[in-house]
């Protein structure tokens, strides 16, 4: 009788070790699926049951193991030692499975995880090197700016000495007919080293201000 209520009571924590292994077989398959669909996605709760049911299995396999011990009959014994460690090996297999299943998605995570941080860094690059293309777009134009300006500067100068060399052939021009007039009215000497003083007095002027133009148009370019 003893060994006929042990294996009643061995029964019933067979059949729950067996419906835990049957839903967590199912739960490790689901896991697969997930894994090998177009979204990889992860189920972290679903991983966690089939966790659960695992660890109880195992601890009902530690029960198993201490009722079929008692069963008098030898028979009955070695027949639910066998049962007790099938389902033991099925329990150890699952969780192996769901060990890799484990790795697998942290492996994929961190792969992920390295992808957006490359893309991030990359993302920074191009941004930089837009930004260095944008600084030197602005100085090209700045350059092209200051060169266009200097030309007008330029172009303003070589237009204010031709007006200056165009005022210099007229005053020799009229100094040549002052002089002549002069010859002709028979002015004194005085007067002629007078007009010659203002004549050089003038050419300095001249060159005077042709030098302050020049000057100024450097300092505009620099």
């Amino acid at each position: 009788m003893a060994g006929m209520e042990g294996g009643g009571t061995l029964s019933e924590v067979y059949q729950s070790a067996r419906k835990l292994l049957l839903r967590a077989r199912d739960g490790v398959e689901r896991l697969e699926r997930f894994e090998s669909s177009v979204s990889g996605t992860d189920s972290p709760e679903l991983s966690f049951a089939v966790k659960k049911d695992i660890s109880q299995i195992h601890s009902l396999c530690a029960d198993m193991d201490r009722l079929w011990r008692s069963i008098p009959a030898k028979s009955q014994r070695d027949l639910w030692k066998r049962k007790v460690e099938q389902v033991a090996e099925e329990a150890d297999s699952l969780k192996d499975s769901l060990d890799k299943y484990s790795m697998r998605n942290q492996r994929r995570m961190l792969e992920a995880k390295e992808r957006a941080e490359l893309l991030g860094r990359a993302n920074g690059e191009s941004a930089h090197v837009l930004r260095i293309f944008d600084e030197e777009a602005q100085a090209m134009q700045s350059v092209r700016n200051s060169s266009r300006m200097l030309q007008e500067s330029f172009e303003t100068g070589t237009a204010i000495l031709s007006k200056y060399a165009e005022q210099r052939d007229r005053l020799k021009r009229a100094q040549r007919k002052a002089l002549d007039v002069l010859n002709t009215v028979g002015l004194s000497n005085s007067v002629l080293r007078l007009i010659e003083r203002r004549n050089r007095v003038d050419t300095w002027i001249k060159y005077v201000g042709m030098v302050l133009t020049i000057v100024i148009v450097y300092f505009f370019w620099k």
